[in-house]
């Protein structure tokens, strides 16, 4: 068990955290959900030790051993990946080198003897033995293959790093798991093996992420922060939202009796007060009044910004044709041969875990790429808005907000475009600060303001809902499923999938394209997703 006894944490004048106390518990998951700006991610390094509260303290079940999903993707760079996952059992760690250190001693004497049998008893009660099985089986787990496990770090690209420190964080069946954004730059697979991982889980689990498909199906409670206070629900994520809106809704409902009540008996205080047969009841009555107190309503600090995609001109039957599309990139094949046709009608998600084939098929649609064979061709009623994985160049420059925004407006109306920064939460002196120093966040509201305000009925977006808080994944859900015009983007969040897309298109690894006209659920139900897992499961047994 790990607990938070009266934590308060000031940052200067202001407390982030005020008075919290709540216990985390053995057996359950709890997901720690928050606006931007909320405290999620301090308060894990409060958890951890990493920062120091104002006042108060934090306790852990003496004994237990506490394991942090780390952040710095560089820190074991000169570490191979075996030893780096290894690593997040420190003590183990610790006996595994020296024990080395002892065995590889040319005058080995008879203390090292002694020595090396007490590390061998306390290397063996650790289940040691297993160490290097079990880390593989995290790696193979998270889409780590094994020719890499004994590769140096610095070696594999972000996204392997990601999951390597991720199988850290789990390695060693830690008491006391804290995972903050475990689901960030992970594929859809290593997602779902994480998610059933953490279900059968028997310890305590404490985790941040914006991924409301993942948080509903691993969490058991849900710790709210909201104005420096963490209020604890039973449930999911799901669970979280209907009991907090069926909360206001009751603290609304008694208060608006209560304020019925307060001007019936002001009335009758105010009509015979000054009646002396009645002035007992007045008196009464004036203490009930005084006994009256309206529930706080204070609101909460989640915004929800409003986006709205409105294309100015309706799109045709004809909308793109892709014929025999290949890309070979760094000597690998990314597109092999891909065909497709899209009509009025559809919104395609791009899903599987082939991250450079998706990027690179919508930079070659958008014309920042020239394919190596075959060609499409867009309908003459369509027009393109792209949101890019990479936006570095676009922010690349000392433009204010406003006049950013302004150099992709047709209407060149300052108080028309700051209207559109303002539904992404843009508001007053905001307009002039300079794209270069905003959080990715802001960049993220940025482009989608940008997306809006070009008017296209074609959108493309790679990876939308990084950098963005559950208040603006939830904004650009709804104004994607309401978009009247066609959709072409990629994510790893299965909600945002599931309820955006009437059209699945998976690039395998090779190149090759499988294109189905269903919901993302029934296409991971269907008989050609099954068939597909078994041969990757059969290629794992071969290798």
């Amino acid at each position: 068990m790990i607990s938070a006894n009266n934590v308060t944490l000031r940052l200067g004048k202001k407390a982030l955290f005020e008075d919290v106390n709540i216990k985390f518990t053995e057996g359950n998951c709890y997901g720690l959900i928050g606006a931007n700006g909320a405290g999620k991610s301090t308060f894990l390094k409060i958890l951890s030790g990493q920062l120091e509260t104002t006042k108060g303290d934090v306790s852990i079940t003496p004994g237990q051993r506490l394991s942090v999903l780390e952040q710095d993707h560089f820190k074991y760079d000169e570490y191979t990946v075996l030893d780096t996952v290894i690593m997040g059992n420190k003590r183990l760690y610790e006996i595994m080198k020296e024990k080395e250190a002892i065995y590889a001693k040319a005058d080995f004497t008879d203390e090292d003897g002694i020595r090396a049998s007490e590390l061998e008893c306390e290397f063996a009660e650790m289940n040691g033995w297993e160490a290097e099985s079990d880390a593989a089986t995290l790696l193979n787990g998270l889409g780590i293959e094994t020719d890499l496990h004994y590769a140096v770090m610095k070696n594999l690209n972000g996204n392997e790093k990601v999951k390597v420190l991720l199988a850290r964080a789990l390695f060693g069946n830690p008491d006391i798991l804290l995972l903050d954004e475990p689901t960030n730059h992970l594929d859809m697979d290593a997602i779902e093996w994480l998610e059933e991982f953490l279900i059968n889980f028997n310890n305590t689990v404490i985790v941040v992420s914006h991924d409301r498909y993942f948080l509903n199906k691993v969490c058991t409670y849900t710790a709210d922060i909201d104005y420096g206070k963490i209020q604890l629900y039973a449930g999911n994520y799901d669970f979280w939202y209907e009991s907090s809106q069926l909360l206001i809704k009751q603290m609304k409902e008694a208060n608006k009796k209560k304020e019925e009540k307060i001007k019936e008996l002001q009335e009758f205080i105010s009509r015979f007060s000054a009646n002396a047969s009645k002035s007992k009841q007045a008196t009464s009555r004036k203490r009930a009044l005084e006994k009256i107190q309206l529930d706080d309503m204070r609101p909460s600090s989640r915004k929800y910004p409003y986006i709205d995609f409105r294309p100015n001109r309706e799109i045709g039957n004809e909308v793109l044709m892709v014929e025999n599309l290949s890309k070979t990139i760094n000597g690998e094949k990314v597109l092999d041969n891909i065909s497709f046709t899209l009509g009025h009608n559809d919104k395609v998600a791009f899903v599987g875990s082939n991250e450079l084939a998706k990027t690179t098929l919508f930079q070659i649609l958008m014309g920042e790429m020239e394919p190596d064979e075959g060609n499409y061709k867009w309908g003459v009623t369509t027009s393109q808005a792209y949101f890019p994985k990479d936006s570095t160049h676009e922010f690349d420059n000392d433009l204010t907000i406003a006049d950013w925004l302004t150099q992709y407006s047709e209407i060149k109306d300052a108080t028309y475009v700051r209207g559109f920064l303002g539904r992404m939460l843009f508001a007053g002196e905001d307009g002039v600060k300079k794209v270069r120093v905003l959080s990715g966040g802001e960049k993220v509201r940025c482009l989608l303001s940008k997306m809006m305000i070009s008017g296209a009925n074609t959108l493309i977006l790679d990876e939308p809902t990084n950098h963005l808080d559950m208040e603006s994944i939830t904004a650009l859900n709804n104004g994607l499923i309401k978009y009247p015009g066609v959709i072409l983007f990629a994510s790893h969040d299965h909600q945002f999938v599931q309820t955006t897309a009437n059209r699945i298109m998976e690039i395998m690894p090779g190149g090759a394209l499988i294109d189905k006209i269903t919901t993302y659920d029934e296409y991971l139900a269907s008989d050609e997703m099954a068939r597909k897992r078994q041969v990757y499961t059969l290629k794992e047994v071969d290798n």
